[in-house]
């Protein structure tokens, strides 16, 4: 962000004595007040010197005043976030930077930038002297524990006279946007079968030399094989043509996020909500690393991105765009007033989605019946269900009478789910390698393969 302030415009000018005034500090109105009252005295006693003194101590307020009002400082600011983009619990650096693009020295200039109250205290700078054509350059660190978006501004310039009778602060207009991400958690590289057929880095094949949209045969490129020229259509065309041998494929996932208010209990970054937002960004992360077409699919139905019919991130996408634009989203998901799955269920409708990972929140019976049955349409299925009243009950680890999520851990398994509770803080990357021997404790012998 960059951008410069402007001088007066004829409606501001109308106000500047009021304006100029108002900006008086309080050793300024002390010396105003000081010279009124010597000015009365000198009048009442009679005393000419006094008088003079008194108009000194007036005027002089005023004067520093009216020219601080007229100044017109031609004065560029600039703000740089490394990075724009930080998990929650990081820091990120904040780095402002100001210019003299007048051919007039600044006087003392105080920097001032507007930061919301969870990121930190609102930074506070001092700036001496600024030469005509010069620079200067401060930083400052936010960090906050809540992930969201966060504004960062307006820049504000608070410009004083040289002897602090008077203060005036002039704004930029622009701001800058932090986005403050779930924490991630590292996984391990573990087997886990069920994939959907066809689908595996270990079953992934890639064009010799070619691209993922490669659909058509083209041109020759210097280092392609000789062996892959079409002769029919180079005679066509008058120059080389390479055909397409083989259309690479890609591992799919699908990674489902419940958001139901109902299902979750408690609030703040240690929630059972959190957890699960988080465990969800950790993945994604995982999964694009090794790969996969991955989206992000919500109770609501909503799939991100929504890229092609199937809502995965096409071929064309980075896998960094990719991680991106589901990051921004988990950065500001919310709860959701919705009660049940289905919608999400509709989604899963092609019966070719790969892997589909889900953090579940409370479920009821019915519910957890929807669920059984998104199993169906999956090459294969890992739930987490978090029991959210255990995370906010005393004694967390010891079972209430109404707990009915070893229930629920049945009825999914028995449909063919790799089912696990999870318990107030645990780790994400423990319970996948808890998954992974479920897994293949349940597939053991059938000669399903999986993924590495």
């Amino acid at each position: 962000m960059t951008q410069g302030v402007p001088g007066h415009t004829p409606e501001e000018d109308k106000g500047g004595l009021r304006t100029a005034l108002a900006g008086l500090t309080t050793r300024g109105r002390s010396f105003l007040a000081a010279g009124i009252a010597a000015a009365i005295c000198a009048y009442v006693l009679g005393q000419s010197d006094l008088l003079r003194v008194g108009l000194l101590l007036a005027v002089l307020p005023l004067v520093c005043a009216t020219v601080l009002y007229r100044t017109r400082y031609r004065v560029a600011g600039s703000r740089r976030l490394a990075p724009g983009r930080v998990p929650a619990g990081s820091e990120a650096r904040v780095h402002l930077r100001m210019d003299n693009v007048s051919r007039l020295p600044t006087g003392l200039l105080m920097l001032q930038d507007r930061v919301p109250y969870v990121l930190g205290p609102r930074p506070r700078f001092v700036l001496d002297r600024v030469e005509a054509g010069g620079r200067r350059e401060v930083s400052y660190r936010v960090r906050s524990d809540l992930r969201g978006r966060y504004p960062l501004g307006p820049l504000q310039l608070r410009l004083t006279d040289p002897f602090g009778l008077c203060e005036l602060t002039r704004s930029f207009s622009t701001y800058d946007t932090l986005t403050v991400i779930p924490r991630v958690e590292p996984l391990p590289p573990v087997r886990l079968s069920g994939e959907a057929k066809g689908y595996g880095d270990g079953r992934q094949r890639a064009l010799a030399l070619a691209g993922e949209d490669d659909v058509i045969p083209r041109g020759y490129r210097h280092g392609d094989d000789l062996r892959r020229v079409h002769w029919r259509l180079t005679a066509r065309y008058g120059e080389l043509m390479v055909r397409r041998e083989e259309q690479p494929q890609r591992s799919r996932c699908t990674v489902f996020l419940d958001t139901r208010g109902l299902a979750f209990q408690g609030a703040g970054p240690d929630s059972a909500f959190e957890w699960a937002v988080s465990g969800a960004a950790s993945t994604l992360v995982h999964m694009l690393e090794r790969g996969f077409s991955v989206r992000l699919l919500t109770d609501t139905g909503s799939s991100v991105p929504a890229e092609g019919a199937d809502g995965f991130a096409g071929a064309s996408q980075e896998s960094a765009d990719a991680a991106g634009l589901m990051m921004d989203t988990l950065a500001v998901i919310d709860h959701s007033d919705g009660a049940g799955l289905s919608r999400a269920y509709d989604v899963l409708r092609g019966g070719n989605e790969g892997l589909l990972v889900a953090f579940f929140g409370d479920l009821d019976e019915e519910q957890a019946t929807v669920v059984a049955k998104m199993r169906q349409r999956s090459g294969g299925a890992i739930a987490f269900l978090l029991d959210s009243e255990s995370w906010v009950r005393e004694g967390a680890d010891v079972p209430g009478p109404l707990d009915k999520s070893e229930e629920r851990l049945r009825m999914l398994r028995e449909a063919g789910w790799t089912a696990l509770k999870v318990p107030r803080g645990a780790g994400l990357a423990d319970l996948w390698r808890q998954a992974d021997r479920q897994r293949m404790g349940i597939g053991a012998g059938s000669g399903t393969e999986g993924w590495s």
